[in-house]
């Protein structure tokens, strides 16, 4: 018997430029083992177990789930081929290459049922939603239910292995091979294109492998798609490609084998378009039934790749006994997990918060605030110390975002001469890909790197929000404290000189309801400085939330944003903010006295207006968002009595809101007047024409007569 297999660009190292397509056909007597085809039998007829079990158990396995039930022949023949030092991000059907990799099925089921000692979340994620750092055993980062998201942190895996490789800063056994693994229509999916791209532009070592059962839930591959992903790959140049029927264990193990021995040696990207079947339900909560005829059904079971390898066996003198007997202990060995894993205990309660943020070291403030230099430098020159610093001492530091690179160093040159200094391997430009650009930051965070990346203006950050939520805010927290991405996202905010609607605006009350990052906002070059330094050697993901306006003090009255450099060693830590305008005792004792709670322009405009009230206004620069200084703030609420938010944001239903009820309700007994917000206009967007910018605006002149109004209440 012969395997027949497509892959292109690919065998025998023959030049690309000399082969298009190949097709071979191979002995597969001589290539897989009957040690391995038994081996594979055993796992299918443990997945198969594992289902019946299930839907005999629909009762008891209440939350959504799905098997494997179709795909097991293409999910074992990856897993098979594995290493301790590769890197897999399977999706929610992939249970059979869990198995295939080593995973126990008492393992999976302490996962399906949510139960404390769910080795991959604790309790806290769906069924075949793994992560796992696995001494022995592929490592797999956290695993969305986003459907393709894994796409662009997986890649960024694979991109953050180059990087280690090409600068030397671990050595491996092997070199790493990268497996990405979903579902056909997951290709329809933008974000997916965007991680094909950057693996094509940049040759990374990743397997894209592509389990096409021709059905997205209910919708039919006709409905859903022009072509598979196999022709859709060849618009990716650079990407190689293979197609495989993904329900022949032979061909596939066959296949993959060929895959993996390709990216390990060759360094270089491909496609694996797997044909499988859909034989159980989509999930547990989309059965079958409800959006398919027996037709379709029993073309689906034609093909259940268990059936198929049963019949290779018997087919080569295997005794139908044995396979009768492996049938048997895989039902046995199910049905013992299942009950175990009923058994075992569910989280407690007191757990819910654990792991929404990792531990810190950077709890104080250290080094010289004031260094040497006597000469005031503005904030785009501490940013561009501050990284030049870190990236000279830390070699997994790198840096890369639209326009970052050595030509321009920044729109706002927030970048400059960065690209010179350390070359375009450290510090490069990117596609015009928010969503990679964001995403990828967990795969470099999780095989050990620093990314520092960047977003062009805090308007663009809309095509990565995707990306900020499931995957990087969520790592930490459904990983069990395994995962955190150790990130810096620096995003140019604000509204200036005519920037416009596409260009200006404010997001940080979007941002602040994303849980599980931290969000910098500085007003001046020193705590820049400070702050992005902290944000480094935090494990944490950091927002760097950067006012256009204040990088070169160009704003009239900002001209303060300028400080003296502070030293290398100085670091600000997340969750201080700063008393910067004191009022007077005497005037706050005769009860004349309030306080303004601001950061980033706000600062300013409440020190211009302040001028106007001798003595009786107090300002706290909150310095960053999450966390909050709200011991600062509750602290000086309650001395003055009254208190303002103040924001460049439009007002409504925004962080400062936010804030002014939360003050409200913590300093309920010491007030004299309610806490008032001010902001923005409440405008979908900031007009470009200056004028009815200023006038969407806050401004001292708008603020001093808030000010006035409070002040006599």
């Amino acid at each position: 018997m012969s395997i027949i297999f497509k892959i292109e660009s690919l065998f025998f190292r023959i030049p690309l430029k000399f082969l298009s397509l190949v097709t071979m056909e191979i002995d597969s007597k001589q290539k897989v083992s009957q040690e391995i085809l038994l081996k594979a039998f055993n796992h299918m007829m443990v997945a198969k177990a594992t289902a019946d079990v299930y839907e005999e158990n629909r009762n008891i396995c209440k939350y959504v789930h799905s098997t494997s039930r179709g795909h097991e022949a293409i999910q074992l023949a990856t897993a098979y081929q594995l290493t301790k030092e590769d890197w897999v991000s399977p999706y929610y059907r992939d249970e059979s290459m869990l198995l295939g990799m080593g995973f126990e099925p008492y393992q999976l089921m302490l996962q399906l049922l949510a139960k404390a000692e769910d080795p991959f979340s604790g309790g806290r994620s769906y069924y075949s939603h793994p992560s796992s750092r696995a001494e022995n055993l592929p490592k797999i980062i956290h695993q969305s239910s986003a459907t393709g998201m894994q796409a662009i942190p997986t890649t960024g895996v694979a991109q953050g292995i180059k990087y280690i490789q090409e600068f030397n800063l671990q050595e491996f056994e092997k070199n790493p091979v990268v497996v990405c693994s979903f579902g056909d229509n997951s290709i329809t999916e933008g974000e997916v294109s965007e991680a094909f791209q950057f693996a094509a532009l940049h040759q990374l070592p990743i397997i894209f492998l592509v389990q096409d059962n021709e059905w997205g839930i209910s919708v039919t591959k006709e409905e859903a798609r022009t072509s598979d992903a196999y022709d859709f790959a060849a618009g990716f140049v650079g990407l190689n490609r293979m197609k495989v029927d993904g329900t022949d264990f032979e061909a596939s193990f066959l296949a993959m084998e060929e895959a993996v021995n390709f990216v390990r040696e060759e360094r270089k990207p491909i496609l694996v378009c797997a044909s499988t079947v859909l034989i159980g339900h989509h999930t547990s909560g989309v059965r079958r039934e409800f959006y398919r005829d027996e037709e379709d059904l029993g073309k689906h079971r034609q093909k259940d790749p268990g059936n198929i390898l049963r019949k290779k066996l018997l087919e080569d003198g295997v005794d139908e006994e044995l396979l009768k007997q492996i049938e048997k202990k895989a039902r046995l060995q199910v049905e013992s997990d299942f009950q175990k894993a009923i058994e075992a205990e569910d989280p407690k309660p007191e757990t819910v918060e654990n792991h929404v943020f990792a531990p810190t070291s950077i709890t104080e403030e250290v080094g010289e605030r004031e260094g040497k230099n006597p000469e005031k430098i503005v904030m785009v020159d501490a940013a561009i110390h501050a990284i030049q610093e870190i990236m000279w001492k830390h070699p997994e530091a790198l840096l890369y975002g639209q326009d970052v690179g050595e030509r321009i160093g920044g729109v706002f040159r927030e970048t400059v001469t960065l690209g010179k200094k350390f070359g375009n391997k450290r510090v490069f430009n990117t596609p015009i890909q928010e969503a990679y650009i964001i995403g990828s930051t967990v795969g470099m965070s999780a095989v050990g790197l620093k990314p520092i990346v960047e977003v062009q203006f805090a308007d663009y950050i809309y095509p990565g929000i995707n990306q900020l939520i499931t995957e990087v805010s969520k790592s930490n927290y459904l990983s069990n404290g395994k995962f955190p991405v150790s990130n810096i996202i620096r995003v140019p905010i604000g509204a200036y000189g005519g920037g416009g609607p596409y260009h200006s605006g404010s997001v940080e009350s979007i941002l602040a309801n994303i849980k599980g990052i931290k969000i910098a906002y500085p007003s001046n070059a020193a705590d820049f400085k400070g702050l992005l330094k902290a944000a480094y050697y935090d494990p944490n993901p950091v927002i760097m939330l950067e006012h256009k306006g204040l990088y070169w003090s160009k704003v009239p009255g900002t001209e303060e944003a300028k400080t003296i450099e502070p030293d290398e060693n100085y670091i600000l830590p997340f969750g201080k903010g700063n008393l910067i305008i004191e009022a007077d005792k005497t005037e706050t004792e005769k009860g004349r006295t309030m306080l303004i709670v601001t950061y980033g322009m706000g600062i300013y405009w409440a020190k211009e207006a302040a001028k106007n009230f001798a003595g009786r206004v107090e300002i706290i620069d909150l310095r960053t968002l999450i966390p909050l200084d709200e011991n600062l703030v509750y602290e000086r609420t309650k001395i003055h009595g009254k208190c303002l938010v103040l924001t460049e944001e439009q007002i409504q239903n925004s962080f400062a809101e936010a804030l002014a009820q939360r003050i409200s309700k913590n300093c309920f007994r010491y007030l004299d007047a309610p806490v008032e917000a001010m902001g923005s206009l409440n405008l979908p967007a900031v007009p470009i024409n200056l004028v009815l910018e200023k006038e969407m605006l806050p401004n001292a002149e708008k603020l001093s007569l808030k000010i006035g109004e409070m002040l006599t209440q």
